[in-house]
């Protein structure tokens, strides 16, 4: 099999290939090989130095290993057609064969499989707000908005429609699907609506998409910014993530959308750290539109989770776009089905309390947690909050959280 991928790679002028996979944080990170060196990685993986990545840091054995997924494989439309660059996302091993504790991909892989073996198929569809910024005379970005539009504004006003067009491009070329994209309320503030797909699929798909925004601004002279709050005063950035249960029978999708909202109102405080990690997303919270209290409801688009009984869906609106995709859809996923396992009425857990509404708050309601726990290794579960620990006292002493958020090597980047 790897010799074929190999050729195949080769008719289609590849000569580079990228090896991707995302740090605990969901920061994107790769090494590259040349064309003649996969058929090797395929069967014998690459080597890497775990120890110099942040989260991975203070591990036993430091050596690990990347696998390429061929499933995976795309070609990178912005770089040359002359020597075509391949992107592959990896697995994570350790040199013995062990999976690796850090590999939040493999995490939500098996998960998702688990559920498919169990006969229950979920899916996840996003909606990701992201600013657009001038670059200076140097080129480094500025705090000036690319536009002073507004909602669903149309050109010469939206000036972000080429730059969208040109992102939705890749986006096809690279087999990702999108229902709509639109100027959003902030100026220079854009959102593109995911099609359904299945969990991991949704989370490759949001991280090769924040990938695909980011080279794009940069070669039209743009800096885009995936912060929930990169301006004071406008609105903040935010990750709608929306699960359903795929065929599920007409009788059964009210209860079963009834029961994910339960099960991930009980649940909301408790991974809050995973799906709003930095300090600047507590700047978002309970700002403009952003949800501040755990509600749900089936009309109102305010609300924390809006259900849609007739779909067998709900929206979860408290995320932003600097979570890790793969531990928001796997968290996200893993309270759903605890709701419908244990059959929770939605209604026990509308209480109008309030999200913890600062970083600190929202470790404090995850260190505890028994659920995280069953859904992700103790020695990530640990790394990840004491990473957040000190994340959030370096923002406490700066005083300043938006200076350590642009400081910060996510997810503005």
């Amino acid at each position: 099999m790897a010799k074929g991928i190999v050729d195949e790679l080769r008719n289609q002028n590849v000569r580079f290939v990228r090896l991707a996979f995302c740090d605990i944080f969901g920061q994107l990170k790769n090494i590259s090989i040349g064309l003649s060196s996969l058929e090797r990685a395929l069967e014998k993986g690459v080597g890497l130095n775990a120890a110099s990545i942040r989260g991975f840091l203070n591990i036993e054995d430091s050596d690990i290993l990347l696998f390429p997924d061929p499933q995976s494989m795309t070609i990178l439309p912005w770089r040359p057609d002359d020597g075509k660059v391949a992107r592959f996302y990896c697995s994570i091993r350790h040199q013995d064969g062990r999976p690796f504790e850090g590999d939040v991909r493999t995490m939500l892989k098996d998960y998702d499989k688990s559920l498919k073996d169990a006969g229950t198929d979920l899916h996840a569809r996003t909606e990701c707000e992201f600013y657009l910024f001038k670059r200076d005379a140097d080129g480094n970005p500025t705090d000036i908005p690319m536009d002073r539009a507004s909602y669903l504004e149309a050109s010469p006003i939206d000036r972000g429609e080429d730059i969208r067009r040109e992102i939705c491009i890749a986006m096809e070329q690279m087999g990702i699907t999108y229902i709509a994209s639109h100027h959003e309320k902030g100026p220079g503030q854009n959102e593109i609506r995911f099609s359904p797909a299945p969990l991991l699929d949704a989370a490759d798909h949001l991280v090769t998409f924040k990938d695909i925004v980011k080279n794009t601004a940069d070669r039209m002279g743009l800096f885009a910014s995936f912060l929930p709050k990169p301006l004071f005063g406008e609105n903040g950035s935010g990750l709608a993530i929306s699960l359903s249960v795929e065929g599920a029978k007409a009788g059964d999708r009210k209860n079963l959308a009834m029961q994910m909202a339960g099960g991930v109102l009980r649940r909301i405080e408790e991974m809050m750290i995973f799906l709003n990690p930095i300090a600047n997303s507590y700047e978002r919270i309970g700002t403009f539109d952003a949800p501040s209290i755990v509600n749900y409801s089936r009309g109102n688009e305010s609300s924390l989770i809006k259900a849609h009984p007739e779909a067998a869906r709900i929206k979860l609106r408290s995320a932003d776009p600097s979570c890790n995709p793969y531990l928001a859809c796997l968290l996200l996923a893993g309270a759903a089905m605890e709701g419908i396992r244990d059959k929770v009425n939605p209604d026990e857990y509308n209480t109008e309390r309030e999200l913890p509404d600062t970083m600190n708050d929202a470790i404090k309601s995850a260190q505890d947690s028994k659920f995280v726990r069953t859904m992700i290794p103790d020695t990530l579960f640990e790394k990840f909050l004491q990473a957040k620990r000190d994340d959030w006292l370096e923002s406490s002493l700066s005083g300043d959280p938006m200076l350590k958020a642009k400081n910060m090597e996510f997810p503005v980047t």
